[in-house]
């Protein structure tokens, strides 16, 4: 495996000039996840997921980003630790600089938290733009495939420290789970009928959404299969995938 973190300056550039030109970043949030679990969980998921596909992928693996965009989640509970939206956007267009300046063409962002979407959208729009030619993806753990996402929304729209997300950590890291906590810590999406997005203070009573008592790690094992199955096969596409049309970004049909 291609882990950046473990290789010199010399074997990255070996293995770009051999045609690894492919990186993912795995990023996740520091955030409450309610009474039942620790507030490491979508870091945890989004490192150990490019972790174990990159192992059969040719791809570099880059360090995870433990911290995200998680001020929805108000000061209410003790744990979150958040960056701003536009904090996190410079944050990626600044390490996306840096990766291209490395050699490397593709580069595929993996985030493991919901409201990290919308900076991370705005940091690839900003590097698309910036660096001609360097290609950008944003992969969101929970919406890898249709049945993926369909587990992650099973038991409600908004979730939060749910049946899915408990049960893969129950698999992969039953450490972070309170077991002893599960029977009382279900509560309802109140957001259904909601125009404005409001802050989780305002909308759970312990900063979950869903209903954790169902989880199981059998269920959390199936559910984590899936991902790696179809996190791979999106990662096979993307280190041999070229732009359908070959025009440079600055270069104008305009001759002025």
């Amino acid at each position: 495996m291609h882990q950046l973190s473990h290789m010199t300056w010399e074997e990255v550039a070996s293995a770009v000039e051999g045609g690894t030109d492919t990186a993912i970043l795995p990023i996740g949030a520091t955030e409450q996840h309610g009474p039942h679990m620790g507030c490491g969980m979508d870091t945890a998921i989004a490192h150990r997921l490019c972790s174990d596909v990159a192992k059969e992928c040719d791809v570099i693996l880059l360090p995870t980003l433990p911290y995200g965009c998680s001020v929805g989640h108000s000061q209410r509970w003790p744990g979150t630790l958040a960056l701003n939206p536009k904090t996190l956007i410079d944050v990626i267009s600044d390490l996306g600089d840096w990766v291209k300046s490395s050699g490397i063409r593709r580069l595929v962002l993996v985030n493991g938290h919901v409201t990290n979407e919308a900076p991370l959208r705005c940091a690839l729009e900003i590097l698309r733009a910036r660096h001609d030619g360097f290609m950008l993806a944003l992969v969101n753990t929970a919406q890898i495939s249709t049945r993926v996402k369909d587990a992650h929304f099973a038991d409600a729209d908004d979730w939060h420290a749910n049946d899915a997300e408990t049960s893969l950590m129950m698999h992969l890291y039953p450490e972070i789970v309170r077991e002893s906590k599960l029977a009382e810590a279900d509560d309802e999406d109140r957001t259904g009928s909601c125009l404005f997005s409001h802050p989780v203070n305002r909308t759970s009573k312990n900063g979950v959404t869903g209903t954790p008592s169902f989880a199981s790690a059998e269920k959390g094992a199936e559910l984590y299969q899936w991902m790696c199955e179809d996190f791979s096969s999106l990662l096979q596409q993307a280190v041999k995938e070229e732009a359908p049309l070959n025009h440079r970004y600055y270069e104008s049909v305009l001759k002025i």
